[in-house]
């Protein structure tokens, strides 16, 4: 029971004996009772505000409490509802409790009924009180959630800013120097960079910080690495065909890295001594809970093994996220060209 006299209930019948038993029998546990004989007295007192738990009775002069309860239904922040009913009228009581009643009491003539009046009283008001900390507690978490987000969000955006800031620093770096095997190793280090910045960017526009668009990043990227490398005097052609779907943050990070490196290599190793050529990447599902990516020219070939092209640096990057991927990673062996191959679990 409450034992504050700080609760208010409002006892809504038409029966003046009656109404003043449970006036009496309220007020010993602690409450403090307002009266209303009618539908339209009781709603006008639930209108003012100030009442904690509300006791209906079914018949009222115009209509029964069913109609109060309808009417409560379509009003905010409504007390609950008490429903008192004659012994026999189980149907009514169900009707009542689908209608939004916390619970019911049957009405009899003896002390029962006031005991199991007031004991479903303090139950009601228990489990407002419980409702209300829920839907608080749901409130602060949604407030911290979108609090969260925007943080994060931000972060991202930083976070995006800082690395193309340092991936223009090693870029004047790059052009600074003369030596053409650093100035190529700066320039492969920028686009690792910006292919990783290029994520946080795409996560900073988006609405689930969990995952990546993966057709809007790929595409973007590749558009990227295609300007940076005809730049750089490659003059080969890369073309796109990535499906939209949802990619994990992290595996959309490895993805990046690896269609970098990739790129890069077919850029600069696959047509040597041509005006260049067509350079493919596709990107998919492969059954229910895989993916697969495909980075495929028609040049000299390379079959993963051999002597690397330059530092060999490129490939042992694609080895290891690779591995994060938990890819499978493997070298086809078309008519011509290269064909590499990745398999992995999204």
């Amino acid at each position: 029971m409450p034992g504050t006299g700080t609760l208010r209930v409002l006892y809504v019948d038409d029966d003046p004996a009656l109404t003043r038993l449970v006036q009496r029998a309220l007020a010993r546990r602690g409450y403090t009772v307002a009266t209303a004989a009618d539908a339209a007295s009781g709603l006008a007192r639930i209108a003012e505000g100030g009442i904690d738990v509300v006791a209906l009775d079914h018949y009222l002069p115009t209509g029964t409490g069913l109609d109060v309860l309808a009417e409560l239904g379509l009003r905010e922040g409504s007390p609950p509802v008490v429903y008192v009913t004659g012994s026999a009228e189980t149907a009514v009581a169900v009707e009542a409790l689908k209608a939004g009643a916390f619970d019911y009491v049957p009405k009899t003539v003896n002390d029962e009924f006031l005991e199991l009046l007031g004991s479903a009283i303090d139950q009601a008001v228990d489990k407002a009180r419980l409702i209300r900390a829920k839907e608080e507690a749901e409130r602060q978490v949604r407030v911290a959630k979108d609090r969260a987000e925007t943080l994060l969000s931000e972060v991202n955006h930083r976070v995006a800013n800082s690395l193309s800031m340092v991936a223009a620093l090693v870029r004047l770096q790059a052009n600074a120097i003369a030596d053409k095997g650093a100035k190529a190793a700066l320039s492969e280090t920028q686009a690792r960079i910006m292919a990783i910045a290029g994520v946080h960017r795409r996560l900073y526009t988006s609405d689930d910080v969990r995952s990546v668009e993966i057709h809007e990043y790929l595409t973007g990227l590749i558009g990227e690495l295609a300007v940076s490398m005809r730049e750089a005097g490659h003059h080969s052609s890369v073309s796109a065909e990535v499906e939209t779907m949802p990619v994990p943050t992290d595996k959309a990070v490895s993805i990046g890295v690896v269609v970098t490196e990739l790129v890069t290599n077919a850029f600069k190793y696959a047509y040597p001594d041509t005006a260049g050529g067509d350079i493919r990447v596709s990107f998919g599902r492969n059954g229910d809970n895989a993916a697969q990516l495909v980075i495929e020219d028609d040049g000299i070939g390379w079959r993963g093994d051999g002597t690397a092209r330059g530092t060999g640096l490129g490939t042992r990057v694609v080895k290891a996220m690779a591995g994060s991927l938990g890819a499978e990673l493997s070298y086809d062996a078309p008519e011509r060209g290269t064909r590499i191959r990745l398999d992995f679990p999204v």
